[in-house]
This record gives structure tokens, C-alpha cells and sequence, in this order.
């Protein structure tokens, strides 16, 4: 009689879920990352130009900080990024895949530069600001809730349904163009009201970004008190753990899905109200600029915390703000900028996995 004795190996590699990291610890990783990532960028930026690393990255700083005006630039478009990003962040949390954030911003600013042209003059001007801020966040709500109610109701696919609204969004800021065209034929709105300034929001301290800053700094403050310490914020967190469970404890999973999908279309309209009252005082098919998609990411990587939020959303900027610099200062092709850019970022998001997972390697037992 023979016995056969079977032998199990384990894999050389064990990749396990990771449960004990703390939040120090996590920014720790986040910081090693960015460190290889910058020494990375060193050796690809002497490969490709020959330019000395360091003066790079200081002009990346001085793309940034080195003026007033750059700041303040900065500043705008980390305010705009902040607020996108709030708003994507609570259907993320319930695991509803708004693609759509681009589209809603577009839509909103569509409908705030409908009240800029064709009420000015016709209502007083100090309710003329009021009204297109109602009007931003109210078009932006309903281009939120349609494909929210159609996933509530009919189960349907939020992803596609709210990308393709993109494309809707797009079509119709097109074709509104086409009537408001300034001068004519040029294909452009053009700036609106650049005589009166109607519609305009005003300068706080002679800087015209200031408005828009202190009022997502307060919308910033206002989602993370939702999300961690309302009813509301609760109900999202446990639909987005499990729809089951929810239905288990008494939670109404499709009002939830509706309510969560409206706060994120209002908040996406007041960045289209932002971007047309108190940035660009314009409107084309690129005013959002892609800040739907990017505004995923810097969620995404804040694990949607609405504070940390703030810190992805500047690195994302200061990296965009510096390479831009970096193209000018240097005279070199914008893709050069755009690849350490992509370095880092590709660090940052890789510094996750390390974040959530741990890695265990085989260890060679001793034979008894």
C-alpha cells in the first residue's frame, strides 16, 4: 500500500486587504510616493531636456506662488476643482457612479448665462445674482436627478446614462451659441455684460477669484458636517456599504439614491455658476474644462473626506499650474510637462494599493 503524500505549496506572493492603517500612516505612503515620484521625474526630465531637475520643480513652485497673480489663479482653479469634487463625492460614497459632473456643470452654466443675457436690464441687479445662482443649481439638480430616478425606478445603468448626458450637455451650450453669438459669426458668446458688469460677482479685497474661493471653503465645511454627522450622511454611508442592508434597517434605498443624486447636480450647479459669474463671465462647450473627470479622482484619493479633499485637490492644481510653467520658463513642448505631471499622479494613485493592501512574501520553512 502505498501512500501518496500531496504537497501544498503557497504562492510566492500573498496580497491581503489591509485593515490597520491609520490615517498618518496613509499620508506617510502618500509622502514616500511623491518623494520616489519627484526622483523619478528628475532622471526622465535630464534624459529627455538635459535641464537641471531642480530648477524644474522651482519652477513649478514659481508657477504657482511666485506672483500674486499666480496665486490667485491657482487659487480659482482649486476652488472650481473643490467644488466639482464635492459634489461628485456623495454619490461615490453611495457607490452610484455619477459620470455625469461634467455635463451637470456645463448645464448650470448654461442656464446662469441664460440669466445673464436675457434678464439684464429687466431685473433689478441686485436680484439679477440670486436668480442665476437659483437657476444654476436648479437646471444642474433636474440634469442629476433624471438619470437617478431612472436608476431608482428601473435599475438602469448610471454610468452610461449619466456619461452620454455629457454629450447632451455639450449639444445644447452648442447650440445655444449659435443665438447668442458675440460679435456675430465669430461661433462665441463672447464676454457677457463686459459694458455693465451685470450678473458679475463682486471683488472681496480687489481680488474678483475671492468670492469664489470663500464660497466653496464654506460649501467645503457644510459637506464634510453632512456626510459625517447628519442622518442624511448616514443613510448614504449604509446604501453604499449594502442596498440590502439599508432596506433591512428601514431605509427608503430609491429616495436616498434621488435626494443624494440632487445635492450632487446643485452643488455641480453652483460651479457652473461660479465658473460663469465669478471666473469667466462666458460660456463654450469646454468651460468645465474636464474638471467632472478629474473631480473622480481627487475624491477618489481623498476617500472621500470633503477636508482632505483640499490637499488633492491642490496637489492635482499645482501640478496642471506648474506645468504650465514649466512649458513656458523653459521653452520646451508642453507634453514634457504633461509627462512628469503624469509621473507623480501615476505614484500617487499606484501609493493606494499600498494603502489598502499589504503584501506578504513566501518564506522558505525550516525542515524539521
Amino acid at each position: 500500500m502505498t501512500n501518496n503524500t500531496h504537497h501544498t505549496h503557497e504562492p510566492l506572493i500573498q496580497v491581503s486587504k489591509r485593515d490597520d492603517m491609520t490615517w498618518y500612516g496613509s499620508w506617510a505612503v502618500r509622502a514616500i510616493a511623491i518623494v520616489l515620484a519627484l526622483a523619478v521625474c528628475g532622471i526622465v526630465t535630464v534624459l529627455l531636456t538635459g535641464l537641471d531637475p531642480i530648477s524644474v520643480y522651482v519652477s513649478m513652485f514659481e508657477g504657482n506662488f511666485g506672483t500674486s497673480r499666480r496665486l490667485w489663479a491657482m487659487l480659482k482653479e482649486l476652488s472650481l476643482l473643490l467644488c466639482v469634487s464635492l459634489a461628485v463625492t456623495p454619490a461615490f460614497k453611495m457607490k452610484f457612479w455619477n459620470i455625469g459632473a461634467e455635463g451637470q456643470t456645463l448645464v448650470g452654466a448654461l442656464a446662469c448665462s441664460a440669466c445673464m443675457i436675457l434678464l439684464s436690464g429687466k431685473i433689478p441687479s441686485a436680484l439679477l445674482i440670486p436668480v442665476m445662482l437659483v437657476a444654476s443649481v436648479v437646471a444642474a439638480l433636474v440634469w442629476a436627478v433624471v438619470p437617478a430616478y431612472f436608476k431608482a425606478k428601473f435599475g438602469t445603468n448610471e454610468t452610461l446614462f449619466t456619461l452620454m448626458m455629457n454629450y447632451i450637455a455639450m449639444q445644447l451650450v452648442s447650440f445655444c451659441i449659435v443665438f447668442w453669438e458675440n460679435p456675430k459669426n465669430s461661433n462665441t458668446v463672447g464676454v457677457i455684460n463686459s459694458d455693465s458688469m451685470l450678473g458679475w460677482l463682486p471683488s472681496v479685497g480687489g481680488q474678483k477669484y475671492a468670492m469664489a474661493v470663500i464660497v466653496v471653503a464654506l460649501l467645503t465645511v457644510i459637506m464634510y458636517i453632512y456626510l459625517r454627522y447628519s442622518k442624511q450622511g448616514y443613510e448614504i454611508s449604509v446604501v453604499g456599504e449594502s442596498q440590502n442592508t439599508a432596506r433591512y434597517v428601514g431605509i427608503n434605498v430609491k429616495k436616498v439614491i434621488i435626494r443624494t443624486m440632487a445635492i450632487s447636480g446643485a452643488l455641480c450647479g453652483v460651479a457652473g455658476f461660479l465658473i460663469v459669474s465669478g471666473v469667466d463671465h462666458s460660456i463654450t462647450t469646454s468651460s468645465a474644462g474636464g474638471m467632472g473627470f478629474t473631480a473622480i479622482m481627487v475624491s477618489w484619493l481623498a476617500k472621500f473626506n470633503p477636508l482632505f479633499m483640499v490637499l488633492t485637490s491642490l496637489l492635482i492644481v499645482f501640478l496642471e499650474c506648474g506645468a504650465g510653467q514649466i512649458a513656458t520658463a523653459f521653452d520646451l513642448n508642453h507634453s514634457v510637462a504633461d509627462i512628469l505631471t503624469g509621473i507623480i499622479l501615476f505614484f500617487i494613485i499606484g501609493s493606494e494599493f499600498f494603502i489598502g493592501y499589504k503584501i506578504r512574501f513566501r518564506t522558505k520553512k525550516k525542515e524539521a
